[in-house]
């Protein structure tokens, strides 16, 4: 028993030194990306894209309110791992790189919170998230925060949750999270790569050689970021099993040991 205990003791100075070890290694490169970090930055959108992206974000906002109203009445025990999800996606998505002109490449965060809430609700987390990193980072912008969050807080966590359940039944839960992390933050990307298509289209080739541009380049540096993120997420996960267990058993994303 003690044997087994030191060795408990040691996997969780593991991952708590792993988990900093990350953090460091964004905080350090956010840090050196700081005076060109940005989602898709204000006003970099033409008009009626900037609206018509608002206009596409704001019903999944809506649904995502109703459903975190439900969540909070049902298990109030669940706000403070809420807000840790909304935490951990604040400083994930706001350690940037420079990438394409006008947005930038980052990890998301968005996928430790719609494997564990769901979809819906991240809408809602992810856009408060891109408020606040507009207003105090000067990260993105209001015209284009419809854009920023259909990509990161729409369709990223929907790709998350159904990734994540997909993978779930083979019994490999860490694979799970690992792969529902990751593309959750490739997709964002590659939507964030279909929006400033759509915006400006190549003179030759059109939306399609535009894309291929867009996509290429976030590439380059968002492959190695959403791997980063999927072990990050993993370690968090870890940490959420041994510490926030109670939780997780209320969410039923863990079994009970009798």
């Amino acid at each position: 028993m003690l044997s087994n205990f030191i060795i408990s003791k040691r996997k969780s100075r593991l991952i708590n030194l792993g988990l900093m070890a990350f953090l460091s290694f964004y905080l350090i490169v956010g840090s050196e990306a700081k005076a060109h970090a940005m989602h898709i930055m204000e006003g970099f959108l033409p008009v009626e894209w900037a609206i018509f992206w608002w206009v596409v974000a704001l019903p999944f906002f809506i649904l995502g309110l109703r459903s975190l109203t439900r969540i909070t009445q049902e298990k109030p025990e669940l706000k403070l791992l809420i807000a840790l999800a909304g935490a951990f996606a604040f400083v994930l998505s706001a350690l940037k790189i420079p990438s394409v002109t006008g947005s930038c490449s980052h990890p998301t965060g968005t996928g430790l919170g719609a494997v564990l809430f769901g979809p819906l609700a991240m809408s809602v987390l992810g856009a408060l998230v891109l408020v606040f990193q507009a207003l105090l980072l000067a990260h993105g912008g209001l015209t284009t925060l419809g854009a920023n969050a259909f990509s990161m807080a729409i369709v990223g966590p929907l790709v998350a949750f159904w990734i994540y359940r997909l993978v779930l039944p083979t019994g490999k839960q860490k694979l799970a999270i690992f792969l529902a992390a990751s593309l959750a933050d490739l997709i964002t990307y590659v939507v964030t790569s279909v929006q400033l298509a759509l915006a400006f289209p190549a003179a030759t080739g059109g939306i399609m050689a535009s894309f291929i541009k867009f996509a290429g380049i976030f590439a380059i540096t968002q492959i190695p970021l959403a791997i980063s993120e999927g072990l990050l997420t993993v370690l968090v996960w870890n940490w959420l099993s041994s510490y926030g267990r109670q939780e997780l058993e209320m969410l039923n994303l863990i079994k009970t040991e009798n």
